[in-house]
Protein backbone atom coordinates (compact mmCIF):
# COMPACT_ATOMS: atom_id res chain seq x y z
CA UNK A 1 0.00 0.00 0.00
CA UNK A 2 1.42 3.38 -0.99
CA UNK A 3 1.52 6.41 1.26
CA UNK A 4 -0.36 9.69 1.12
CA UNK A 5 1.56 12.94 1.49
CA UNK A 6 0.51 15.35 4.20
CA UNK A 7 -1.70 18.25 3.12
CA UNK A 8 -0.57 20.42 6.04
CA UNK A 9 1.52 23.31 4.62
CA UNK A 10 4.99 23.63 6.15
CA UNK A 11 7.56 26.39 6.03
CA UNK A 12 10.49 25.48 3.79
CA UNK A 13 13.64 27.33 2.80
CA UNK A 14 13.11 29.63 -0.20
CA UNK A 15 14.85 28.49 -3.38
CA UNK A 16 15.75 30.64 -6.39
CA UNK A 17 17.97 29.18 -9.12
CA UNK A 18 17.77 28.93 -12.88
CA UNK A 19 15.87 25.65 -12.64
CA UNK A 20 14.10 25.82 -9.26
CA UNK A 21 11.94 28.33 -7.44
CA UNK A 22 10.16 27.75 -4.14
CA UNK A 23 8.59 30.87 -2.59
CA UNK A 24 5.64 29.50 -0.56
CA UNK A 25 4.85 26.94 2.06
CA UNK A 26 4.67 23.38 0.67
CA UNK A 27 2.09 22.21 -0.14
CA UNK A 28 0.92 25.66 -1.19
CA UNK A 29 -1.92 26.76 1.15
CA UNK A 30 -4.00 28.06 -1.78
CA UNK A 31 -3.74 24.64 -3.47
CA UNK A 32 -5.25 22.70 -0.58
CA UNK A 33 -8.87 22.99 -1.84
CA UNK A 34 -7.79 21.42 -5.15
CA UNK A 35 -5.96 18.60 -3.39
CA UNK A 36 -8.85 17.99 -0.99
CA UNK A 37 -11.35 17.93 -3.87
CA UNK A 38 -9.27 15.28 -5.64
CA UNK A 39 -9.03 13.17 -2.49
CA UNK A 40 -12.76 13.44 -1.95
CA UNK A 41 -13.91 12.49 -5.44
CA UNK A 42 -11.11 10.36 -6.94
CA UNK A 43 -10.21 6.79 -6.09
CA UNK A 44 -7.76 6.63 -3.19
CA UNK A 45 -5.23 5.04 -5.54
CA UNK A 46 -4.82 8.40 -7.31
CA UNK A 47 -3.52 10.13 -4.19
CA UNK A 48 -0.01 8.74 -4.13
CA UNK A 49 2.01 11.49 -5.81
CA UNK A 50 3.68 14.57 -4.29
CA UNK A 51 1.11 17.35 -3.65
CA UNK A 52 2.25 19.69 -6.42
CA UNK A 53 -0.72 21.07 -8.38
CA UNK A 54 0.61 21.33 -11.91
CA UNK A 55 -0.46 24.44 -13.84
CA UNK A 56 1.88 24.25 -16.84
CA UNK A 57 5.09 22.52 -17.88
CA UNK A 58 7.80 23.50 -20.37
CA UNK A 59 11.06 21.76 -21.20
CA UNK A 60 12.42 20.35 -17.94
CA UNK A 61 10.30 22.62 -15.73
CA UNK A 62 6.96 22.15 -13.97
CA UNK A 63 5.12 25.23 -12.67
CA UNK A 64 2.24 25.69 -10.27
CA UNK A 65 -0.06 28.72 -10.33
CA UNK A 66 1.49 30.21 -7.20
CA UNK A 67 4.98 31.17 -8.37
CA UNK A 68 6.86 27.92 -7.76
CA UNK A 69 8.94 26.00 -10.32
CA UNK A 70 10.32 22.47 -10.08
CA UNK A 71 13.14 20.83 -12.00
CA UNK A 72 11.37 17.74 -13.26
CA UNK A 73 13.14 14.42 -12.75
CA UNK A 74 9.91 12.48 -13.40
CA UNK A 75 9.08 13.34 -17.05
CA UNK A 76 5.48 12.84 -15.89
CA UNK A 77 6.29 9.13 -15.35
CA UNK A 78 8.66 8.83 -18.34
CA UNK A 79 6.32 10.45 -20.87
CA UNK A 80 7.85 13.85 -21.69
CA UNK A 81 10.92 12.49 -23.50
CA UNK A 82 11.04 15.41 -25.93
CA UNK A 83 10.50 17.89 -23.11
CA UNK A 84 7.25 19.21 -21.72
CA UNK A 85 5.20 21.15 -24.25
CA UNK A 86 7.70 20.73 -27.08
CA UNK A 87 6.77 23.05 -29.95
CA UNK A 88 6.47 20.55 -32.84
CA UNK A 89 3.97 18.47 -30.85
CA UNK A 90 1.98 21.54 -29.81
CA UNK A 91 1.97 22.81 -33.40
CA UNK A 92 0.83 19.43 -34.71
CA UNK A 93 -2.01 19.22 -32.21
CA UNK A 94 -3.06 22.79 -33.01
CA UNK A 95 -3.14 22.01 -36.74
CA UNK A 96 -5.46 19.04 -36.16
CA UNK A 97 -7.71 21.14 -33.93
CA UNK A 98 -8.06 23.73 -36.67
CA UNK A 99 -9.58 21.19 -39.09
CA UNK A 100 -11.12 19.99 -36.75
CA UNK A 101 -10.68 16.20 -36.66
CA UNK A 102 -10.82 14.93 -33.09
CA UNK A 103 -11.82 11.29 -33.60
CA UNK A 104 -12.30 8.85 -36.48
CA UNK A 105 -12.29 5.33 -34.92
CA UNK A 106 -10.73 2.89 -37.43
CA UNK A 107 -11.87 4.87 -40.44
CA UNK A 108 -8.78 5.88 -42.45
CA UNK A 109 -7.02 9.18 -41.85
CA UNK A 110 -3.86 10.59 -43.38
CA UNK A 111 -2.28 11.40 -40.04
CA UNK A 112 -2.67 7.81 -38.81
CA UNK A 113 -1.05 6.58 -42.02
CA UNK A 114 1.90 8.90 -41.41
CA UNK A 115 2.21 7.78 -37.79
CA UNK A 116 2.29 4.03 -38.51
CA UNK A 117 4.67 4.58 -41.44
CA UNK A 118 7.04 6.54 -39.21
CA UNK A 119 6.95 3.88 -36.48
CA UNK A 120 7.59 1.10 -38.99
CA UNK A 121 10.52 3.02 -40.47
CA UNK A 122 12.04 3.62 -37.03
CA UNK A 123 11.83 -0.09 -36.20
CA UNK A 124 14.42 -2.63 -37.34
CA UNK A 125 13.51 -5.10 -40.08
CA UNK A 126 11.52 -7.33 -40.25
CA UNK A 127 9.28 -5.51 -37.71
CA UNK A 128 7.16 -3.82 -40.35
CA UNK A 129 3.62 -3.83 -38.95
CA UNK A 130 2.15 -1.46 -36.35
CA UNK A 131 -1.07 -1.50 -34.32
CA UNK A 132 -1.91 1.71 -32.46
CA UNK A 133 -3.69 1.72 -29.09
CA UNK A 134 -4.01 4.15 -26.19
CA UNK A 135 -2.18 2.86 -23.09
CA UNK A 136 0.90 0.77 -22.40
CA UNK A 137 -1.06 -1.88 -20.53
CA UNK A 138 -3.40 -2.18 -23.52
CA UNK A 139 -0.38 -2.73 -25.78
CA UNK A 140 0.94 -5.46 -23.47
CA UNK A 141 -2.46 -7.17 -23.42
CA UNK A 142 -2.52 -7.05 -27.22
CA UNK A 143 0.99 -8.55 -27.48
CA UNK A 144 0.02 -11.36 -25.10
CA UNK A 145 -3.12 -12.06 -27.13
CA UNK A 146 -1.11 -12.17 -30.36
CA UNK A 147 1.42 -14.52 -28.76
CA UNK A 148 -1.27 -16.83 -27.37
CA UNK A 149 -3.03 -16.94 -30.74
CA UNK A 150 0.28 -17.67 -32.49
CA UNK A 151 1.24 -20.39 -30.01
CA UNK A 152 -2.25 -21.83 -29.77
CA UNK A 153 -1.94 -23.19 -33.29
CA UNK A 154 0.86 -25.42 -31.98
CA UNK A 155 -0.58 -26.18 -28.54
CA UNK A 156 1.62 -23.59 -26.82
CA UNK A 157 -0.10 -21.57 -24.10
CA UNK A 158 2.46 -20.52 -21.47
CA UNK A 159 4.07 -17.08 -21.16
CA UNK A 160 7.45 -16.75 -19.43
CA UNK A 161 8.03 -13.46 -17.65
CA UNK A 162 10.50 -12.16 -15.07
CA UNK A 163 10.32 -11.68 -11.33
CA UNK A 164 9.98 -8.02 -10.41
CA UNK A 165 8.67 -7.03 -13.84
CA UNK A 166 5.95 -4.42 -14.34
CA UNK A 167 3.81 -4.50 -17.48
CA UNK A 168 0.83 -2.32 -16.52
CA UNK A 169 -2.18 -2.29 -14.24
CA UNK A 170 -4.87 -4.11 -16.21
CA UNK A 171 -5.55 -7.68 -15.09
CA UNK A 172 -3.67 -9.51 -17.83
CA UNK A 173 -0.73 -7.09 -17.68
CA UNK A 174 -0.44 -7.55 -13.91
CA UNK A 175 -0.53 -11.33 -14.31
CA UNK A 176 2.36 -11.05 -16.76
CA UNK A 177 4.17 -8.81 -14.29
CA UNK A 178 6.32 -10.27 -11.55
CA UNK A 179 5.59 -8.08 -8.53
CA UNK A 180 3.90 -10.33 -5.93
CA UNK A 181 1.76 -7.62 -4.32
CA UNK A 182 0.16 -6.82 -7.66
CA UNK A 183 -0.81 -10.42 -8.39
CA UNK A 184 -2.70 -11.43 -5.24
CA UNK A 185 -6.08 -10.43 -6.66
CA UNK A 186 -5.34 -11.38 -10.24
CA UNK A 187 -4.77 -15.12 -9.94
CA UNK A 188 -8.19 -16.03 -11.29
CA UNK A 189 -7.39 -14.66 -14.73
CA UNK A 190 -6.52 -18.08 -16.14
CA UNK A 191 -3.38 -16.76 -17.79
CA UNK A 192 -0.57 -19.30 -17.63
CA UNK A 193 2.54 -17.33 -16.65
CA UNK A 194 5.84 -18.67 -15.29
CA UNK A 195 8.23 -16.20 -13.65
CA UNK A 196 12.00 -16.56 -13.68
CA UNK A 197 14.63 -14.41 -11.91
CA UNK A 198 15.72 -11.25 -13.75
CA UNK A 199 19.50 -11.44 -14.27
CA UNK A 200 20.25 -7.70 -14.38
CA UNK A 201 18.71 -7.10 -10.96
CA UNK A 202 21.56 -6.70 -8.40
CA UNK A 203 19.63 -8.81 -5.89
CA UNK A 204 19.90 -11.73 -8.34
CA UNK A 205 23.51 -12.97 -7.93
CA UNK A 206 23.27 -15.58 -10.72
CA UNK A 207 23.31 -13.83 -14.09
CA UNK A 208 23.81 -16.95 -16.19
CA UNK A 209 21.25 -18.08 -18.74
CA UNK A 210 21.42 -21.50 -17.11
CA UNK A 211 19.26 -20.04 -14.32
CA UNK A 212 16.48 -19.32 -16.86
CA UNK A 213 16.56 -22.92 -18.07
CA UNK A 214 16.77 -24.49 -14.61
CA UNK A 215 13.93 -22.33 -13.23
CA UNK A 216 11.74 -23.30 -16.15
CA UNK A 217 12.58 -26.96 -15.64
CA UNK A 218 11.70 -26.77 -11.92
CA UNK A 219 8.34 -25.18 -12.77
CA UNK A 220 7.25 -28.35 -14.53
CA UNK A 221 6.55 -26.51 -17.79
CA UNK A 222 8.12 -28.08 -20.84
CA UNK A 223 9.88 -25.93 -23.41
CA UNK A 224 7.31 -27.05 -25.96
CA UNK A 225 4.51 -25.35 -24.00
CA UNK A 226 6.06 -21.85 -24.09
CA UNK A 227 4.49 -19.56 -26.67
CA UNK A 228 6.40 -16.41 -25.67
CA UNK A 229 8.89 -14.81 -23.33
CA UNK A 230 8.14 -11.21 -22.33
CA UNK A 231 10.57 -8.86 -20.65
CA UNK A 232 10.85 -5.18 -19.96
CA UNK A 233 13.91 -3.93 -21.80
CA UNK A 234 15.04 -2.62 -18.42
CA UNK A 235 13.11 -3.36 -15.25
CA UNK A 236 11.05 -0.39 -14.18
CA UNK A 237 11.39 -1.34 -10.51
CA UNK A 238 15.16 -0.83 -10.53
CA UNK A 239 16.25 0.52 -13.96
CA UNK A 240 18.39 -2.62 -14.38
CA UNK A 241 19.14 -3.96 -17.87
CA UNK A 242 19.79 -7.65 -18.46
CA UNK A 243 23.35 -8.64 -19.43
CA UNK A 244 23.88 -8.53 -23.19
CA UNK A 245 25.05 -12.15 -23.43
CA UNK A 246 21.95 -13.25 -21.52
CA UNK A 247 19.73 -11.39 -24.01
CA UNK A 248 21.54 -13.05 -26.92
CA UNK A 249 21.06 -16.47 -25.31
CA UNK A 250 17.39 -15.69 -24.73
CA UNK A 251 16.88 -14.82 -28.39
CA UNK A 252 18.58 -18.06 -29.41
CA UNK A 253 16.46 -20.08 -26.92
CA UNK A 254 13.23 -18.61 -28.33
CA UNK A 255 14.33 -19.43 -31.88
CA UNK A 256 15.27 -22.97 -30.87
CA UNK A 257 11.95 -23.69 -29.16
CA UNK A 258 9.58 -21.78 -31.42
CA UNK A 259 8.67 -19.14 -28.83
CA UNK A 260 8.14 -15.45 -29.55
CA UNK A 261 10.36 -12.88 -27.86
CA UNK A 262 8.49 -9.77 -26.69
CA UNK A 263 10.15 -6.66 -25.30
CA UNK A 264 8.11 -4.18 -23.29
CA UNK A 265 9.61 -0.86 -24.41
CA UNK A 266 6.91 1.28 -22.82
CA UNK A 267 9.40 2.97 -20.50
CA UNK A 268 12.53 2.38 -22.55
CA UNK A 269 11.49 3.53 -26.02
CA UNK A 270 12.26 6.76 -27.87
CA UNK A 271 15.71 7.50 -26.55
CA UNK A 272 15.26 7.01 -22.83
CA UNK A 273 18.31 4.71 -22.52
CA UNK A 274 20.47 6.56 -25.04
CA UNK A 275 19.31 4.39 -27.95
CA UNK A 276 16.10 4.89 -29.93
CA UNK A 277 14.81 1.59 -28.54
CA UNK A 278 16.33 0.02 -25.46
CA UNK A 279 16.65 -3.47 -26.94
CA UNK A 280 19.26 -2.04 -29.33
CA UNK A 281 21.74 -2.30 -26.42
CA UNK A 282 21.46 -6.09 -26.75
CA UNK A 283 22.16 -6.42 -30.46
CA UNK A 284 19.08 -8.58 -31.00
CA UNK A 285 15.62 -8.08 -32.53
CA UNK A 286 12.40 -9.21 -30.81
CA UNK A 287 9.38 -10.62 -32.60
CA UNK A 288 7.08 -8.04 -31.02
CA UNK A 289 7.65 -4.95 -28.93
CA UNK A 290 5.31 -2.63 -27.05
CA UNK A 291 5.51 1.16 -26.97
CA UNK A 292 3.81 3.85 -24.90
CA UNK A 293 4.64 6.73 -22.53
CA UNK A 294 7.35 8.64 -24.47
CA UNK A 295 5.81 7.76 -27.85
CA UNK A 296 3.84 11.03 -27.99
CA UNK A 297 5.38 12.95 -25.12
CA UNK A 298 1.88 13.93 -24.05
CA UNK A 299 -1.44 12.54 -25.34
CA UNK A 300 -2.54 8.90 -24.86
CA UNK A 301 -0.96 6.65 -27.48
CA UNK A 302 0.65 3.22 -27.47
CA UNK A 303 1.62 0.65 -30.06
CA UNK A 304 2.56 -2.93 -30.75
CA UNK A 305 5.17 -3.37 -33.47
CA UNK A 306 6.08 -6.74 -34.92
CA UNK A 307 6.61 -9.18 -37.71
CA UNK A 308 3.81 -9.13 -40.31
CA UNK A 309 2.96 -12.83 -39.99
CA UNK A 310 2.27 -12.31 -36.26
CA UNK A 311 0.54 -8.93 -36.51
CA UNK A 312 -1.74 -10.07 -39.37
CA UNK A 313 -3.24 -13.12 -37.65
CA UNK A 314 -6.64 -11.47 -37.29
CA UNK A 315 -8.88 -10.54 -40.18
CA UNK A 316 -10.43 -7.14 -40.96
CA UNK A 317 -12.35 -5.78 -37.97
CA UNK A 318 -11.16 -8.54 -35.61
CA UNK A 319 -8.44 -6.54 -33.80
CA UNK A 320 -9.45 -2.91 -33.36
CA UNK A 321 -9.63 -0.23 -30.67
CA UNK A 322 -12.13 2.62 -30.35
CA UNK A 323 -9.50 5.34 -30.03
CA UNK A 324 -6.79 3.71 -32.16
CA UNK A 325 -4.56 6.29 -33.80
CA UNK A 326 -6.52 9.26 -32.46
CA UNK A 327 -5.65 12.23 -34.76
CA UNK A 328 -4.46 14.49 -31.93
CA UNK A 329 -2.33 11.72 -30.42
CA UNK A 330 -0.80 10.92 -33.82
CA UNK A 331 -0.02 14.62 -34.31
CA UNK A 332 1.67 14.70 -30.90
CA UNK A 333 3.74 11.62 -31.79
CA UNK A 334 4.90 13.02 -35.15
CA UNK A 335 5.85 16.32 -33.52
CA UNK A 336 7.56 14.69 -30.58
CA UNK A 337 9.66 12.31 -32.71
CA UNK A 338 10.64 15.24 -34.93
CA UNK A 339 11.89 17.09 -31.84
CA UNK A 340 13.82 14.01 -30.71
CA UNK A 341 15.47 13.41 -34.09
CA UNK A 342 16.19 16.98 -35.17
CA UNK A 343 17.65 18.02 -31.80
CA UNK A 344 19.73 14.90 -31.19
CA UNK A 345 17.92 14.02 -27.98
CA UNK A 346 18.86 10.34 -28.15
CA UNK A 347 22.51 11.33 -28.29
CA UNK A 348 21.95 13.87 -25.51
CA UNK A 349 20.40 11.16 -23.34
CA UNK A 350 23.50 9.05 -23.88
CA UNK A 351 25.84 11.94 -23.00
CA UNK A 352 23.84 13.13 -19.99
CA UNK A 353 23.59 9.53 -18.83
CA UNK A 354 27.36 9.51 -18.42
CA UNK A 355 27.12 12.65 -16.28
CA UNK A 356 24.40 11.10 -14.13
CA UNK A 357 26.43 7.91 -13.70
CA UNK A 358 29.47 9.81 -12.45
CA UNK A 359 27.50 12.11 -10.15
CA UNK A 360 25.12 9.53 -8.71
CA UNK A 361 27.88 7.00 -8.08
CA UNK A 362 29.81 9.67 -6.19
CA UNK A 363 26.76 10.82 -4.22
CA UNK A 364 25.35 7.38 -3.43
CA UNK A 365 28.63 5.61 -2.75
CA UNK A 366 29.07 7.11 0.71
CA UNK A 367 25.47 6.76 1.89
CA UNK A 368 24.80 3.64 4.01
CA UNK A 369 21.12 3.75 3.01
CA UNK A 370 21.74 3.31 -0.73
CA UNK A 371 21.91 -0.39 -1.51
CA UNK A 372 22.63 -0.05 -5.22
CA UNK A 373 22.30 2.17 -8.26
CA UNK A 374 21.19 0.98 -11.70
CA UNK A 375 20.58 2.76 -14.96
CA UNK A 376 21.50 3.74 -18.49
CA UNK A 377 21.02 7.00 -20.37
CA UNK A 378 18.33 9.03 -18.62
CA UNK A 379 16.76 6.36 -16.45
CA UNK A 380 18.30 5.60 -13.06
CA UNK A 381 17.08 3.82 -9.97
CA UNK A 382 18.40 4.59 -6.48
CA UNK A 383 17.53 1.64 -4.24
CA UNK A 384 17.07 2.78 -0.65
CA UNK A 385 17.70 0.32 2.17
CA UNK A 386 20.41 -0.70 4.59
CA UNK A 387 23.62 -1.64 2.77
CA UNK A 388 24.42 -5.33 3.00
CA UNK A 389 20.76 -6.35 3.12
CA UNK A 390 18.04 -6.92 0.52
CA UNK A 391 15.30 -5.23 2.55
CA UNK A 392 14.03 -1.95 1.06
CA UNK A 393 13.41 1.12 3.22
CA UNK A 394 10.21 2.67 1.80
CA UNK A 395 9.93 5.25 4.60
CA UNK A 396 13.33 6.76 3.84
CA UNK A 397 12.68 6.62 0.07
CA UNK A 398 9.38 8.46 0.63
CA UNK A 399 11.13 11.07 2.77
CA UNK A 400 13.79 11.58 0.10
CA UNK A 401 11.14 12.31 -2.54
CA UNK A 402 9.23 14.60 -0.18
CA UNK A 403 12.30 16.63 0.83
CA UNK A 404 13.43 16.97 -2.79
CA UNK A 405 9.96 18.30 -3.66
CA UNK A 406 10.29 20.89 -0.90
CA UNK A 407 13.61 21.95 -2.43
CA UNK A 408 12.24 22.26 -5.98
CA UNK A 409 13.25 18.89 -7.44
CA UNK A 410 10.34 16.72 -8.55
CA UNK A 411 10.21 12.91 -8.58
CA UNK A 412 7.25 10.59 -8.73
CA UNK A 413 6.77 8.51 -5.59
CA UNK A 414 9.08 5.56 -4.87
CA UNK A 415 8.40 2.38 -6.82
CA UNK A 416 9.66 -1.17 -6.96
CA UNK A 417 9.56 -4.16 -4.67
CA UNK A 418 8.78 -2.80 -1.22
CA UNK A 419 8.62 0.76 -2.52
CA UNK A 420 12.32 1.42 -2.03
CA UNK A 421 13.40 2.70 -5.46
CA UNK A 422 13.63 6.39 -6.30
CA UNK A 423 13.59 6.72 -10.10
CA UNK A 424 15.53 9.50 -11.82
CA UNK A 425 14.05 10.21 -15.27
CA UNK A 426 14.32 13.79 -16.58
CA UNK A 427 13.25 14.81 -20.09
CA UNK A 428 15.85 13.95 -22.74
CA UNK A 429 16.36 17.66 -23.42
CA UNK A 430 18.04 18.20 -20.05
CA UNK A 431 21.34 20.09 -19.97
CA UNK A 432 24.51 19.27 -18.06
CA UNK A 433 23.91 22.29 -15.83
CA UNK A 434 20.46 21.02 -14.86
CA UNK A 435 21.77 17.49 -14.25
CA UNK A 436 24.42 18.82 -11.89
CA UNK A 437 21.92 21.03 -10.06
CA UNK A 438 19.47 18.18 -9.60
CA UNK A 439 22.16 15.78 -8.44
CA UNK A 440 23.29 18.43 -5.97
CA UNK A 441 19.81 18.41 -4.42
CA UNK A 442 19.81 14.61 -4.24
CA UNK A 443 23.17 14.79 -2.49
CA UNK A 444 21.86 17.34 0.02
CA UNK A 445 18.83 15.25 0.88
CA UNK A 446 20.77 11.98 1.08
CA UNK A 447 23.09 13.78 3.49
CA UNK A 448 20.06 14.58 5.65
CA UNK A 449 18.51 11.11 5.63
CA UNK A 450 21.82 9.27 6.05
CA UNK A 451 22.70 11.12 9.23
Amino acid sequence: MGRLYSLIPVEVEPVETRYRRISTKIPVPESIPVLERLRKYESRSMGGQPPVVWDRAEGVSVYDAYGNMWLDFSSGVLVANAGHGNKPAVEGIRKELEKPLLHNYCFPSEIRSLAVEKLANLSPKPLDKVFLLTTGAEAVECAIKLARTWGGKKGKKTIVSFEGSFHGRTLGAQMAGGIPGQKEWADFAGLSVIHVPFPGEPRCPDRSFALFESTLEKSGVSTGEVCAVISETYQGVSAALMPRDYAVSLRAWCDRHGALLIFDEIQAGFGRTGRMFGFMHYGIIPDLFCLGKGISGSLPLSAVVGRPEIMDQYGPGEMTSTHTGNPLSCAAFLGSIREIEENGLVENARAMGRVFKEELERICGGCPLVQFLCGEGLVWGIQIGRKGTDAPDPDTAFRLVERCMQKGLLFFSPVGIGGGTVKVNPPLSITREAVLEGCGVIGEVLGEVCR
